[in-house]
């Protein structure tokens, strides 16, 4: 393996570890805590319940031994019950251990590391500063290589105290202005230049240097502004602020990244296949493939999806009652995860998903037979399963009665999920899921098939006057029920929790659906204009869940006069 790993592009690699692996030090999730992995004996996390595989291992985890078991767990481990199939490039795993081995942390070093003297601070190089700090890429979020780098000279100027700016665009200026972009991280050098002592505050960055006695003694500090605003630097040695020892560190907000909107992982809801109607039995083929990719999540914001087919939701399966269904899974070669699928509408272990655990570049078969009709979720289910959930591995297969469902004009396709990112609600940029808001059951975004405006601005759904319109309606999930209703219409009939066997429910106005589960509601559209489908939760809709049905038609003001009517005066 390469002897050195670059930990900033470390952390990115460490995405694919996080679901299961905390950084924090004594915080086990689905595996140990990774803080201080380095130079630990496998096995040893205390308070973790580690296989026997694991606990038997005779391994000191070190660049070398981590590099091999990243390669292959399940074969340096036989036995293991680590999920993850490896790392299989030489960069990722040689930079994700740079990151580890560097404290995974990504923050600042501690000031009992960074702000100590040292030989080779006692004489600086001068260092050009920039005039703007964002000369270098701002929230690299990498404490390791700093974003600005300053060198300030303690000295005497125009009768006063002051510090002196040395190299680049502050080089000779009194009390400087320092300039920063919100989360960049800083480094600064304090020189002592002639002798008495000094330090530097910034104190609105809970940042203190030690002091330089002597003059030519160093130090160096490295913080981050985490805030923007206009601060102050200063000595706090007693008398040298009101002696000249003060500047302005101004720090402005992070401007929005520059985004590239990714792949629309929307499906149409029009993505419905056409009814079985009547037929016998037979054997159906399916093939779904698992995709990871970043995708439009909303305006200027990505989120990386796992997706089947590379849609959210998967594609709507359709069979008949006595089909087999033959079900290829194909994990992309590019995954960084093993995945599965677990059919609901399946009776067998794990709905399928026991047979059909598929390793990255791998295919795996299998049959099983539909013996109840009803419309019916899918899911990844892969530990951890609500993670694969979350993240976009979720559709409906239906299977139609003997003989089919009643004809109707139009069938839409329609799931509802969670998207828990680490990024708020709103925020533009490149969002990553976070397995702590998962398991808190706190998600930033509610939405329709998978991305905020996915049914309104991207595809609305369209019918006209006088058209029955059926809505295949689920819930991804993982976590909330929905009480889906559409605004303004009345559900004439409803398969209550998807179920085919029983009568339809009629005139119907909202109706519950469990993570999970599934119904199919039927109405016929009488008055033109745009009908908004809801979660009645409807704060959900100020976080993404909304669409639209758009029905075009001749007025019908029998039923609906739109008409503003005056004002009744006596």
């Amino acid at each position: 393996m390469p002897t050195t790993g670059d930990p900033t592009a470390g952390r990115l690699v460490y995405r694919k570890c996080q679901a299961c692996h905390s950084i924090e030090s004594g915080k086990n999730m689905l595996g140990p805590s990774l803080a201080g992995v380095i130079g630990r004996k496998a096995g040893t996390e205390a308070g973790y319940n580690y296989s026997p595989a694991m606990k038997s291992a005779d391994i000191v985890w070190n660049p070398q031994t981590l590099d091999q078991y990243l390669t292959d767990p399940a074969k340096v481990v036989p036995g293991n019950k680590m999920p993850f199939p490896g790392l299989k490039t030489d960069h990722d795993r040689t930079d994700v251990i740079a990151y580890l081995a560097a404290g995974a942390g990504g923050t600042p070093p501690a000031a009992s590391d960074a702000q100590q003297p040292s030989p080779a601070a006692a004489t600086p190089t001068p260092q050009p500063a920039p005039t703007q700090a964002a000369q270098a890429a701002p929230g690299t979020d990498s404490g390791y290589i700093p974003d600005a780098r300053y060198t300030l000279r303690s000295g005497i100027a125009e009768g006063r105290m002051a510090y002196i700016g040395q190299g680049g665009a502050i080089d000779g200026k009194v009390n400087p202005i320092l300039t920063a972009v919100e989360g960049q991280v800083i480094q600064l050098t304090l020189i002592n230049g002639e002798g008495a002592e000094h330090d530097i505050v910034f104190p609105d960055q809970n940042t203190t240097s030690p002091r330089v006695t002597g003059k030519g003694a160093s130090t160096t500090i490295a913080f981050r502004a985490d805030k923007s605003g206009d601060f102050v630097y200063f000595c706090s040695v007693p008398g040298h602020r009101l002696a000249g020892m003060q500047g302005q560190f101004l720090v402005t907000p992070r401007p929005p990244p520059q985004t590239v909107v990714e792949a629309d992982i929307s499906r149409e809801p029009t993505d419905v296949p056409p009814p079985i109607g009547k037929r016998d039995p037979q054997t159906v083929r399916v093939d779904l493939l698992s995709v990871e990719l970043e995708g439009r999540l909303a305006e200027a914001t990505t989120f990386g999806y796992w997706t089947f087919n590379g849609k959210v939701p998967g594609p709507l399966i359709r069979v008949r009652v006595g089909d087999t269904v033959d079900i290829h899974l194909k994990n992309s070669a590019d995954s960084s995860m093993i995945h599965s699928v677990d059919f609901h509408a399946t009776t067998g272990p794990g709905g399928g998903a026991a047979a059909l655990q598929v390793d990255p570049g791998q295919e795996k078969s299998m049959t099983w037979k539909a013996l109840v009709p009803g419309l019916y979720v899918y899911h990844c289910a892969t530990p951890m399963v609500a993670e694969h959930i979350a993240n976009g591995m979720y559709g409906m297969i239906l299977v139609e009665p003997e003989g089919g469902m009643p004809p109707v004009d139009r069938e839409f396709y329609v799931m509802q999920g969670e998207i828990y990112s680490d990024m708020p609600y709103g925020q533009r940029g490149s969002a990553e899921f976070s397995v702590e808001k998962l398991l808190n059951e706190r998600p930033e975004y509610f939405v329709f098939n998978g991305s905020v405006g996915a049914l309104s601005r991207l595809h609305p759904l369209q019918a006209k006057v006088g058209e029955t319109v059926r809505i295949f309606f689920g819930v991804g999930g993982p976590n909330y029920t929905s009480s889906f209703h559409v605004i303004g219409e009345i559900f004439d009939k409803v398969y209550t929790l998807g179920g085919l066997q029983t009568p339809p429910l009629e005139g119907i106005q909202t109706v519950s659906v469990a993570p999970g589960g599934a119904v199919i509601t039927e109405f016929k559209t009488q008055v033109p204009g745009n009908y908004t489908l809801v979660d009645h939760a409807l704060a959900r809709a100020e976080r993404g869940l909304s669409g639209i049905l758009s029905v075009e038609g001749p007025p019908n003001p029998e039923i609906y006069n739109g008409k503003v009517m005056p004002g009744m005066g006596h």
